[in-house]
């Protein structure tokens, strides 16, 4: 379809719009890292790299750091396991309450973040009697990264044809042999994507880590907004919060080259980023 020049350069406004409006304020707080003034003040009187150092330094930070990485991986690994078991049920198989079945799955993606958070703590504390802990922060970030993994591979399971394990349940390989050589290798991008866009999604999770985490315990996210209102660590915190934006961006940009071939968009807490899934069963 060919668009008149003045629908080409409407639509070129609305998408500069669109991104200034997401990236100007990322733009400011990258710019107050840099602010030589540990008060805010616009425009910043000078700009330093003297806060780097002491961010990197800072034991709180560091540790709030690992631990966010440590609670990512976890539950990556979990949501990978079980988003990819119901993928395969609910895409290879038929049975009573299916489409239920993918509705639930696909539900605590649309849930806010506080409604996930208070039910999963009071289920923990006062249910299940289990203290707040890295394992609860861990099961929390979990029933939302399924959703992410769930939508890549049922999505790359619908354009896997069927044909190739009938064929190889036909040349008498067993279910193992056909899921270990012919099913897994046609997901391994989306397996990876999903695990990236998860991880991404866990190390920068604050709302349900606040109902889910421990007293003395501090992931990056938390660690960033309990120091955002002491004014002195305020500088520090613009640097932390540059430095989370980068890491954010790696696991983001390889799930995005990854599955920019495959094309689609998968939906995540609060927005959507271009991956593979797109439909809900």
């Amino acid at each position: 379809m060919r668009l008149s020049r003045r629908s080409t350069i409407l639509l070129r406004l609305a998408v500069a719009a669109g991104l200034a409006f997401i990236y100007i304020p990322l733009g400011i707080l990258v710019l107050y890292a840099f602010n030589s003034s540990n008060i805010l003040e616009w425009p910043p009187p000078g700009l330093t790299f003297d806060w780097f150092p002491r961010a990197i330094e800072d034991s709180g930070a560091r540790d709030a750091f690992f631990t966010s990485i440590k609670v990512a991986c976890v539950a990556t690994s979990i949501a990978i396991i079980l988003g990819t078991l119901a993928s395969l049920a609910v895409a290879r198989h038929r049975f009573f309450g299916r489409e239920t079945i993918s509705f639930l799955v696909l539900l605590p993606i649309a849930l806010p973040g506080i409604v996930t958070g208070v039910a999963l703590s009071d289920t923990f504390t006062q249910v299940l009697g289990i203290d707040l802990s890295l394992f609860t922060v861990v099961v929390g970030h979990a029933t939302f990264c399924i959703v992410v993994v769930y939508n890549n591979v049922i999505a790359r399971m619908r354009r896997l044809a069927g044909s190739l394990e009938e064929a190889s349940a036909d040349l008498g390989a067993d279910p193992w042999q056909t899921f270990a050589y012919v099913t897994l290798p046609n997901l391994q991008t989306a397996l990876v994507a999903g695990a990236l866009l998860a991880f991404a999604l866990s190390f920068d999770e604050i709302i349900v880590t606040t109902f889910t985490i421990g007293a003395a315990q501090e992931t990056l996210p938390i660690w960033i907004f309990a120091n955002l209102f002491r004014p002195n660590a305020l500088p520090v915190v613009n640097v932390v919060a540059v430095i989370v934006i980068l890491l954010s961006i790696i696991p983001v940009y390889f799930a995005h080259r990854l599955t920019r071939e495959e094309g689609g968009t998968a939906a995540t807490r609060g927005g959507t980023i271009e991956a593979e899934a797109t439909a809900v069963p």
